[in-house]
């Protein structure tokens, strides 16, 4: 295999388009933290850059390993991958995805022990999902939502005392993850009608939760509508169409729309906590991963 073909192959196991999701969702933390308003000159913003690199990591590390745990059953459903097609030999692959969580986790240490506990916890949940929660009907979304909303703390990590006030923030994720990832159960062979209108239940339920925030003194709720409505527009009509025509195709659209519709999520709350600017700056991260998508598969 030439060189460019093989770094092709560790990029497209590692789902660039996705790890960009991740960054917002550290930049949305880091918002409703108030370390946006202290301004990036300050120590913060030096911090954010190591909180980036760790939610690189550990998610590029944590979907290397899905796709490790994944081998035998992608040979038979999904033999293009980069394992089941001998671009990449599954050890390596598991050495390479080793290598992704244990940068993830030197760079969250970096900023300090607070954030290095939350970044364990998002390494040891996606590892769990990986090896053993995907394979369970109900405790699989709940698996990975709570891996998404922990990812949401590790940017509010940065200013830890934090943490103890703004925790539930983290709950939404737990709740539109818990959505998509119900969803894409029937990615191969087709799903459920019943599956589809519970993640479209689920959905509004998280958009009601964002609405929900504006109870909060210190939340711009009409900056963060325009963001919301981004979101809206994006998620509910493939979440709707899935859940009404429960195809593979219909559900792969809902998947990857729904993933990549993470961004406006998090520039709603981003715009909620600290207004225009950090919103704008989160949601600038939807064409980058928009055009990583085109390239790389996302689910």
């Amino acid at each position: 295999m030439m060189p460019v073909e093989r770094l092709r192959a560790y990029l497209e196991l590692a789902r660039p388009a996705n790890v960009v999701t991740a960054f917002a969702d550290v930049l949305a933390g880091f918002a409703a933290a108030g370390a946006f308003l202290l301004g990036f000159e300050t120590p913060y913003g030096g911090d954010l850059f190591y909180l980036l690199a760790a939610t690189g990591g550990l998610y590029a590390g944590g979907v290397v390993f899905n796709d490790v745990f994944d081998a035998p059953l992608d040979a038979r459903e999904r033999p293009e991958r980069p394992i089941p097609s001998g671009r990449i030999p599954q050890m390596h692959a598991a050495v390479y995805g080793s290598v992704l969580l244990a940068i993830g986790l030197a760079a969250a240490l970096a900023v300090g022990l607070i954030p290095f506990m939350v970044a364990l916890a998002i390494a040891i949940g996606a590892l769990t999902y990986d090896a053993a929660g995907k394979h369970h009907a109900l405790l699989g979304p709940i698996n990975m939502g709570a891996c998404r909303g922990a990812n949401l703390l590790l940017g509010a990590s940065v200013l830890p005392g934090m943490l103890y006030e703004i925790w539930y923030i983290g709950l939404i994720p737990v709740a539109y993850i818990g959505a998509v990832t119900a969803i894409s159960r029937g990615e191969v062979h087709g799903g459920s009608r019943g599956t589809g209108t519970l993640a479209v239940c689920l959905a509004a339920v998280v958009t009601g939760g964002l609405l929900l925030l504006g109870l909060r003194l210190d939340y711009r709720t009409l900056h963060a509508l325009p963001f919301l409505a981004i979101f809206g527009s994006l998620v509910f009509p493939p979440f709707v169409q899935a859940a009404a025509r429960p195809s593979p195709d219909h559900i792969r659209k809902a998947v990857r729309t729904g993933v990549l519709a993470l961004v406006a999520m998090d520039a709603t709350l981003a715009a909620g906590f600290a207004g225009w600017a950090a919103g704008l700056t989160v949601l600038l991260l939807l064409p980058v991963s928009l055009g990583m998508a085109k390239l790389f598969a996302v689910t």
